[in-house]
Protein backbone atom coordinates (compact mmCIF):
# COMPACT_ATOMS: atom_id res chain seq x y z
CA UNK A 1 0.00 0.00 0.00
CA UNK A 2 0.97 3.29 -0.78
CA UNK A 3 1.30 6.73 0.87
CA UNK A 4 -1.51 8.44 -1.20
CA UNK A 5 -3.87 5.08 -0.60
CA UNK A 6 -2.94 4.42 2.94
CA UNK A 7 -3.95 8.40 2.96
CA UNK A 8 -6.87 7.94 0.92
CA UNK A 9 -7.98 4.73 3.67
CA UNK A 10 -7.15 7.06 6.62
CA UNK A 11 -9.93 10.08 5.14
CA UNK A 12 -12.45 7.20 4.78
CA UNK A 13 -11.86 6.04 8.01
CA UNK A 14 -12.16 9.02 9.81
CA UNK A 15 -15.37 10.20 7.83
CA UNK A 16 -16.77 6.42 8.71
CA UNK A 17 -15.69 7.13 12.21
CA UNK A 18 -16.91 10.57 12.05
CA UNK A 19 -20.52 9.52 10.84
CA UNK A 20 -20.68 6.38 13.31
CA UNK A 21 -20.36 9.29 16.24
CA UNK A 22 -22.91 11.24 14.96
CA UNK A 23 -25.55 8.31 15.23
CA UNK A 24 -24.77 7.08 18.33
CA UNK A 25 -24.85 10.55 19.96
CA UNK A 26 -28.43 11.33 17.79
CA UNK A 27 -30.30 9.54 20.93
CA UNK A 28 -32.64 6.29 21.37
CA UNK A 29 -33.44 4.71 18.34
CA UNK A 30 -35.70 1.43 18.25
CA UNK A 31 -35.55 -2.32 16.47
CA UNK A 32 -36.71 -5.66 16.34
CA UNK A 33 -33.79 -7.89 16.78
CA UNK A 34 -33.57 -11.71 15.33
CA UNK A 35 -35.68 -13.48 18.22
CA UNK A 36 -38.72 -11.05 17.64
CA UNK A 37 -37.94 -8.88 20.54
CA UNK A 38 -37.50 -5.01 21.30
CA UNK A 39 -33.91 -3.59 21.27
CA UNK A 40 -33.73 -0.20 22.32
CA UNK A 41 -30.22 1.53 21.10
CA UNK A 42 -28.87 4.61 22.53
CA UNK A 43 -28.59 3.70 26.80
CA UNK A 44 -25.23 2.52 26.99
CA UNK A 45 -23.06 0.39 25.24
CA UNK A 46 -25.36 -2.16 24.51
CA UNK A 47 -28.73 -2.39 23.69
CA UNK A 48 -31.62 -2.93 25.88
CA UNK A 49 -33.28 -5.84 24.11
CA UNK A 50 -36.70 -7.42 25.78
CA UNK A 51 -39.71 -9.15 25.16
CA UNK A 52 -43.37 -6.81 23.89
CA UNK A 53 -44.68 -7.90 27.24
CA UNK A 54 -41.93 -6.64 29.83
CA UNK A 55 -42.07 -3.53 27.49
CA UNK A 56 -45.86 -3.01 27.90
CA UNK A 57 -45.32 -4.21 31.52
CA UNK A 58 -42.35 -1.78 31.85
CA UNK A 59 -44.49 1.11 30.70
CA UNK A 60 -47.49 0.51 32.32
CA UNK A 61 -45.29 1.06 35.90
CA UNK A 62 -43.59 4.19 34.76
CA UNK A 63 -45.71 6.59 37.36
CA UNK A 64 -44.11 3.96 40.30
CA UNK A 65 -40.55 3.91 38.91
CA UNK A 66 -40.70 7.66 38.40
CA UNK A 67 -41.66 7.90 41.88
CA UNK A 68 -38.95 5.78 43.39
CA UNK A 69 -36.87 7.55 41.26
CA UNK A 70 -37.76 10.96 42.62
CA UNK A 71 -37.89 8.98 46.76
CA UNK A 72 -34.05 7.75 46.14
CA UNK A 73 -32.57 10.63 44.20
CA UNK A 74 -30.30 11.36 46.65
CA UNK A 75 -28.70 8.06 46.55
CA UNK A 76 -28.62 7.72 43.07
CA UNK A 77 -26.25 8.78 40.62
CA UNK A 78 -26.37 10.28 37.16
CA UNK A 79 -24.16 9.21 34.48
CA UNK A 80 -22.21 12.45 32.57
Amino acid sequence: MNEAEMKAELERLQAENAELKSKASAGLSLKVSEKGAVSLYGMGRFPVTLYKEQWLRILASAPEIEAFIRENDSKLKTKE
